[in-house]
């Protein structure tokens, strides 16, 4: 599960922070995008690691799949259309279109991976059904603790781009002084 640490010194934990984003209004407009291009980051690695549970999800319940429906090809054979199915169908729950790469790809893996740590997919026919049940569980339970930070993040999110927004709306902000800024950074 993915606990977050009053104090901690994670970027979630910071991101995550009741105090993350107080007093936003009276902060510089380059320290609210600062913090906003922070916790961006930090929905960006949330979503890349659902979606790593979400390819080991669907891998195990097609072996359940396969054995309920006493299908004979083997899940490595079934893989291109296994892992394609969600990436084709309709859009579920809050996805946003990400402009940044995941910053923890590596760590995102060997986490997922010591979530069942004598569980290799690679050879998921030759897990027995208690097994691939309690696979099952262990990457749902996960999935579902990670859906509910990164939608808590999201909210972070939004309410510095709301701030962000307000700003321009009322003039408080320009597009002219970010482009200066932008040259200034070059």
């Amino acid at each position: 599960m993915i606990e977050v640490r009053p104090g901690g010194r994670r970027r979630i934990d910071r991101v995550l922070s009741p105090d993350y984003a107080s007093g936003i209004e009276e902060r510089e407009l380059g320290e609210v995008r600062r913090l906003r291009d922070e916790a961006a980051q930090e929905e960006t690695d949330l979503s890349y690691l659902r979606r790593v549970l979400h390819a080991r999800i669907d891998i195990v319940r097609a072996e359940q799949r396969r054995r309920r429906d006493g299908g004979s090809a083997s899940v490595v054979e079934q893989l291109v259309n296994i892992l394609s199915d969600n990436a084709v169908g309709p859009a579920a729950g809050s996805g946003r279109y990400q402009t940044i790469e995941p910053s923890r790809a590596e760590a995102h893996r060997r986490h997922v991976e010591a979530l069942v740590s004598d569980v290799d997919l690679s050879d998921v026919m030759s897990l027995s059904d208690a097994k691939l049940d309690t696979t099952l569980h262990h990457y749902t339970a996960e999935e579902d603790s990670v859906s509910q930070r990164r939608r808590e993040v999201q909210q972070v999110v939004d309410r510095l781009n709301a701030e962000i927004a307000r700003r321009y709306r009322e003039g408080a902000a320009s597009v002219d002084q970010l482009l200066a800024e932008e040259r200034d950074k070059s």
